[in-house]
């Protein structure tokens, strides 16, 4: 996560000097880019990702995991059909919680919970850095929540300020 701190302190000075001449409305766009392309290869080259890409070979490598996948999209194409008709379907439940069983299969291999692990590691990272890069440019900027679904920000029931009316 030191990757984050770094960008931080970058992206806080590009800040602070934009804020000393408000008057140099410009922004140098070849500046923004090349601090992009750095810090997505910090990124590239943290160890946070370098697991991800790692386990993401060995799931991808893996026979048994290949065969759950199919086995996963065949029961969740079954449960898609059966859902049009809901809980009235005479299929509904088993096809549920066929979805469910073989995803608790899928969820019980090493290699796809160390991978799933991973993957959350990179995107905390990310989250990690957009919140920073937010906040060096205003402590008023919305930064989409890391939340898994049915987590806060706008439109999802809790209390915010963006004055869309549609918040809790």
């Amino acid at each position: 996560m030191a990757i984050a701190g770094q960008f931080a302190a970058q992206a806080s000075d590009v800040a602070n000097q934009a804020a000393a001449d408000p008057t140099d409305a410009s922004l140098d766009m070849a500046g923004l880019l090349l601090h992009a392309y750095e810090l997505g290869d910090m990124i590239n080259g943290s160890a946070e990702v370098a697991d991800y890409l790692y386990w993401k070979a060995v799931v991808d490598r893996d026979d048994e995991v290949r065969a759950l996948i199919k086995r996963f999209d065949k029961a969740k194409e079954l449960y898609a059909e059966c859902e049009r008709f809901g809980r009235f379907h005479p299929d509904f439940n088993d096809a549920k919680d066929k979805v469910k069983a073989i995803e608790r299969e899928l969820d019980d291999m090493e290699c796809v919970s160390r991978f799933k692990a991973a993957e959350r590691e990179v995107d905390q990272l990310l989250f990690t850095v957009s919140q920073s890069i937010a906040g060096a440019v205003s402590e008023t900027i919305k930064v989409p929540g890391n939340e898994p679904a049915g987590g806060g920000g706008c439109g999802a029931g809790g209390s915010c300020s963006c004055g869309s009316g549609g918040c809790g």
